[in-house]
């Protein structure tokens, strides 16, 4: 039974073909699989960020990625003005607003005791 199959097997790859290398079906698989899970999701949080940033408008509480909290005051092409709590304004390129952070800060805070 072994011999017929390595005769069919034989004769099906004469000149070694495609199949009989594993290399040339696991490395495009490989790619694959690294593309959906490495590639797709961090294109589609950069999208994301992008918008968030493009949304951001005066007023809005926001948290710097230094972790630095405070309102946006003014908005320019590259920068943000931002007042802090205290009344200090700072300004900060629109590249360093956190947009998981912010979202944290501006979600409502669930108590976890049950009333």
């Amino acid at each position: 039974m072994t011999y017929l199959l390595e005769t069919v097997l034989a004769q099906a790859a004469p000149g070694g073909g495609l199949f009989s290398n594993p290399m040339a079906i696991a490395f495009p698989l490989i790619l694959v699989v690294m593309y959906f899970f490495m590639i797709r999701p961090q294109q589609k949080k950069a999208k994301d960020q992008q918008n968030f940033k493009d949304k951001i408008e005066k007023g809005m509480k926001v948290v710097t990625i230094g972790g630095m909290h405070g309102k946006i005051a003014e908005i320019k092409e590259k920068t943000f003005v931002i007042e802090t709590p205290s009344g200090h304004k700072l300004e900060f390129e629109k590249s360093s607003v956190s947009m998981d952070l912010t979202k944290a800060v501006q979600a409502p805070t669930e108590s976890p005791v049950k009333k």
